[in-house]
């Protein structure tokens, strides 16, 4: 169960305003609050984080929301009307972090771009966080993970070799951004330390899951290589693929380290592979992975998954069973670690399970305080302490501002 620590969490005394939708500039404010930051989240008062209807819902509260904003404090503000624009740079001058994810150019059309907000706070970082960055041909153009994912080369190596590229049915591009974006924020909040000026971050979806793709450009540029689709299987090493067990399981098998290699050709009653020339190393042995996925999947598919984990973890070799969230609800390790943790009262919808905070920390633990709130909560709330006077709080309504 995650519960509030007894120390300070790191960032307690961190502001971040979220302005994002949709998905990787709210994780990233999602971390930051996991771990003390104050999180508000402004959302027009018409037009909610879309995020509230993606996905299931429970007695009409959408359960994706719950996880995305959790430790967030929530407010609605239209950036386009007189009153929400002076009221975001009131906010901005007690702010520390923005995040946004507008199209360029949306946040100048209300008179709230970085010459704006920095002489309201020139202690402020503005994160932007869009498809294709700030400038260059496409960065006007609608972005998405989607995009990203097509983009950067990941659909085009995912897939079997005689099928389709295949796209992640989650938003991956999103939250490989969104951790990047809270990496970017805490990079450029260690440079205000020594130089007591904000400034802002430019993150583009498209860029992080390249990154993470590996050195395939340096391959192409090097060598002129272009990796292709191989499923499960692996250029680099093998036996590396997924097998089905004689009880209709499915498992996983890698063997990155030669060492595990040939663990698991003692294990399956292939041992004098081990001594052909070509399993000496990881590439070679790739080149004869139909040898070595015939040994290891016939051995597999004459046991149970129960029987083959346990023969694996007794020959110290690597494997781990394909497990879907029924699985992962009830996986010890999970289990052990608080992987998924249980939020006792939340007053909507009262206990519910997610996703822990991302990481442990020995001494300045983060948690989750609360799950994702109500539209607008904590509206007047915010406002009241920024100094504002009932009379404004009801002009700004009459606005149609708040």
């Amino acid at each position: 169960m995650s519960t509030p620590p007894d120390t300070a969490a790191p960032l307690t005394g961190l502001r971040v305003v979220d302005l994002a939708t949709l998905f990787a500039g709210p994780i990233a404010a999602t971390m930051l609050g996991d771990f003390g930051a104050e999180v508000i989240k402004v959302e027009h008062p018409a037009k909610p984080d879309p995020s509230r209807g993606h996905g299931p819902s429970k007695d009409g509260v959408g359960l994706w929301w719950k996880l995305l904003g959790r430790n967030k404090r929530t407010m609605t503000l239209d950036l386009s009307r007189p009153g929400g624009r002076t009221t975001l740079l009131r906010l901005a001058a007690t702010t520390d972090v923005i995040i946004e994810n507008f199209r360029p150019g949306t946040l100048e059309k209300w008179d709230l771009g970085w010459e704006e907000l920095s002489a309201a706070n020139p202690r402020l970082v503005l994160a932007r966080v869009t498809g294709f960055g700030q400038f260059g041909p496409y960065a006007r153009r609608p972005g998405f993970g989607t995009l990203a994912e097509a983009m950067s080369g990941f659909a085009a190596i995912t897939g079997e070799p005689d099928a389709p590229p295949v796209l992640p049915p989650f938003g991956l591009a999103d939250s490989i951004a969104g951790l990047a974006t809270a990496y970017a924020v805490m990079t450029a909040l260690a440079a205000r330390d020594r130089t007591g000026a904000g400034q802002v971050i430019d993150m583009a979806i498209i860029e992080p899951i390249l990154t993470v793709l590996g050195p395939q450009p340096i391959w192409y540029d090097q060598l002129g290589h272009v990796q292709p689709r191989t499923g499960n299987r692996s250029a680099n090493n093998a036996p590396r693929n997924t097998y089905r067990t004689a009880d209709g399981s499915w498992v996983a098998v890698s063997t990155s380290a030669q060492s595990i290699a040939e663990r698991l050709m003692i294990l399956v009653g292939r041992p004098e592979l081990i001594a052909e020339p070509w399993f000496a190393t990881g590439a070679d042995r790739a080149r004869h992975t139909d040898v070595l996925d015939e040994a290891v999947g016939a051995w597999i598919a004459r046991h149970t998954r129960t029987e083959v984990l346990e023969a694996f973890e007794k020959a110290e070799a690597a494997v781990a069973p394909i497990q879907d969230v029924r699985d992962v609800m009830t996986d010890p390790q999970y289990a052990a670690l608080d992987t998924v943790t249980t939020i006792p009262d939340d007053p909507e919808l009262g206990p519910l399970r997610m996703q822990n905070i991302l990481f442990r920390l020995s001494s300045t633990p983060g948690a989750i305080r609360w799950a994702g709130r109500p539209h607008g909560a904590d509206t007047e709330a915010v406002l009241t302490e920024l100094g504002l006077a009932e009379a404004e709080i009801t002009a700004l309504r009459s606005e149609g501002a708040l």
